[in-house]
């Protein structure tokens, strides 16, 4: 066995296998444990009972994986089973994925964090469409090493013959896809040859055994060290011996370098400060920060930063958007991914609502083939999709960085994951719409602005209380405007109807434009019903990204109240059904669970309601 070295001595390497049933995925495995003396007698033991039981003429090594009984019994592999074994010179963890079709989301999975892929083919069949399949998702996954192992050499008599054909057809499809590192190698992972020690029965192939290669694959610059990044998974506050304490940010560190005195930004918030100290998992001050340690990282500024955020270089940044382009695997059976379905995507920074907002195509594996007609992705399908995310997301793409442009899919209703992907990019914006930064920044505006945003059901009171309010603070010098949802109808929003869609696009055009008067100096008073809670949300969100200030306001008169005030009859029309999807008639009011300022009839009349809500907002 080769020497260890101070390169890769204790690296660890994730990789996985794949390959078609029978190829001998879970075999190759066990041969590689056998060898290698990773297996302990008891081990050992219970999988030489289960070959006799089996009546198999031989120690089945592939029973080292196949851990389960109904694996067993059905004499396939139906999950991913995860084998750790070491040699002196490194460690590696082993994702063995099932080979069926129907198992794509399986391979997904375990192949989702390997350096490196073990393709398997049967050197009697070659190359068959799972080979394709799965070299395919090896490289949508960014592995960036695949090795193709032509099994089972011993059934074609040892040909070097067969084993070129074999490399030629594959290589001819691996043209087509973006493989950074490919190798070829000859085995038979039953008799062992060209898995630990050279083949006898191959002197032709002059090339590294298995495990050697394993061993001496470099895999130190396949980590992203140039783009510093830190997605904030908690914020803890350890008390200082003095008795005072401070604020740490505790994370993975996804990308790049972090070393005391480095200048980071927190995203999407757009703070920036100064690391102070790094320090690692047993208490140790740190000099620097690479992937993947966990460390926590305190600043020498007190910054409002939470979980969900990323801190890193204030000249190298990930992207910010709230759309994305993605490739996605469907993994659930019960349901179909379509356009206009909601999921919550879970991703290395934060997690957020989104809407499917286009399915381009549906991606068949084996050919290559777009099918730009598809109206759904089903169970193991995979396609391209574009996503609209309630709060803005912090990614690169995984291209980049696999760490930070992937996802999960999970379903709000069954809390299941539903699907994986990989961000290709941010949505992309015509080449010609630009943003223009303006000369003059808030800093040098008279006053700051702020957004005041008065949700309740219809003839609660919210209009009266916010031209109220509107008045009160232009007579007292301030810069205020009211914008009522049934003016705007009239203009900005007037191509809009009443329907979900654009119930949701009339509230998001109100709150851009309420986010560019507050920015301007102005105090936004908005008047809306804005019933469900993600939309009020996303209306915040599109606040704070700007750093804007933004106050939730709940008029919260009873509907009994309402009903009789009816100024327009509108709650009349709707409970006579000529109305439809009216809040609180036909449609719910989803009461804001932490509003920054609730008013109900008993605070008095509406003069004395706004000069309380100015007072407190200090307005």
């Amino acid at each position: 066995m080769v020497a260890p070295t101070k390169k890769t001595r204790g690296e660890l390497l994730r990789l996985a296998t794949a390959g078609s049933v029978d190829d001998g995925k879970s075999t190759l495995i066990g041969r590689l444990l056998y060898d290698s003396k990773s297996i302990l007698e008891d081990q050992l033991e219970s999988v030489e009972s289960a070959s006799r039981e089996r009546g198999d003429e031989y120690t089945n090594l592939a029973l080292l994986t196949d851990g389960l009984r109904a694996e067993r019994e059905q004499g396939i592999t139906i999950d991913v089973a995860y084998r750790y074994f070491a040699t002196p010179r490194r460690k590696f963890i082993i994702a063995d994925t099932p080979g069926h079709v129907q198992y794509t989301r399986n391979m997904v999975t375990g192949a989702s964090r390997a350096d490196l892929a073990l393709v398997l083919l049967d050197a009697r069949k070659g190359v068959v469409e799972q080979t394709r399949r799965h070299a395919f998702l090896s490289t949508m996954l960014g592995i960036p090493h695949l090795v193709l192992c032509v099994n089972k050499m011993d059934l074609v008599d040892w040909s070097q013959e067969r084993f070129e054909e074999i490399r030629e057809e594959f290589g001819s499809f691996a043209s087509k896809l973006d493989i950074h590192d490919l190798t070829f190698l000859p085995i038979s992972a039953l008799t062992g040859d060209n898995v630990v020690e050279r083949s006898e029965n191959m002197p032709w192939f002059h090339g590294a055994p298995l495990l050697r290669l394993l061993e001496e694959v470099h895999i130190a610059s396949d980590r992203n060290l140039v783009d510093a990044r830190l997605p904030v998974q908690y914020v803890i506050r350890p008390q200082r011996s003095d008795g005072s304490d401070h604020r740490g940010y505790a994370g993975t560190v996804a990308g790049g370098t972090f070393r005391p005195g480095d200048e980071v930004v927190a995203l999407p918030g757009g703070s920036t400060s100064r690391i102070d100290q790094i320090w690692g998992p047993g208490g140790d001050k740190l000099t620097e920060a690479f992937p993947p340690m966990a460390v926590t990282m305190t600043l020498t500024d007190e910054i409002d930063l939470t979980r969900g955020e990323m801190l890193a270089r204030p000249n190298n940044r990930p992207f910010t958007s709230r759309d994305l382009d993605a490739a996605v695997c469907w993994f659930d059976e019960d349901s179909e991914l379509r356009p206009s379905n909601r999921y919550v995507i879970a991703t290395a920074a934060r997690d957020s609502l989104v809407e499917v907002t286009g399915l381009h195509y549906r991606l068949d594996v084996e050919t290559l083939h777009r099918d730009e007609n598809a109206k759904a992705l089903g169970l193991n399908e995979i396609g391209r999709v574009t996503l609209h995310s309630r709060s803005p997301l912090v990614f690169d793409a995984y291209r980049r960085n696999r760490e930070t442009g992937s996802f999960i899919l999970i379903d709000q209703a069954t809390n299941r994951t539903v699907a994986a992907g990989v961000i290709t990019s941010p949505l992309e914006q015509p080449n010609n719409v630009v943003w223009h930064n303006s000369d003059v920044e808030r800093r040098d505006r008279p006053r700051a602005g702020a957004t005041v945003w008065l949700t309740g059901l219809s003839a609660s009171g919210k209009s009266t209380i916010g031209a109220e309010l509107e008045r009160r603070l232009t007579a007292a010098g301030r810069s205020a405007y009211l914008l009522d949802g049934d003016n705007l109808r009239h203009g900005l929003n007037s191509d809009l109807g009443f329907g979900e869609a654009d119930r949701r696009e009339n509230i998001r055009r109100v709150a851009e434009v309420a986010a560019l008067l507050a920015d301007s100096g102005t105090v936004a008073i908005v008047s809306l019903i804005s019933p469900f809670a993600d939309e009020r949300r996303q209306a915040r969100d599109i606040h704070e990204q700007k750093g804007l200030p933004f106050h939730e306001i709940f008029v919260d008169t009873p509907l009994e109240m309402c009903e009789q005030r009816d100024p327009k009859g509108l709650y009349r029309q709707a409970r006579a059904g000529e109305i439809a999807d009216f809040t609180g008639v036909s449609s719910p009011y989803e009461r804001p669970e932490a509003p920054d300022i609730t008013v109900v009839p008993e605070d008095g009349a509406p003069d004395r309601v706004a000069e309380a809500i100015a007072r407190d907002l200090g307005l």
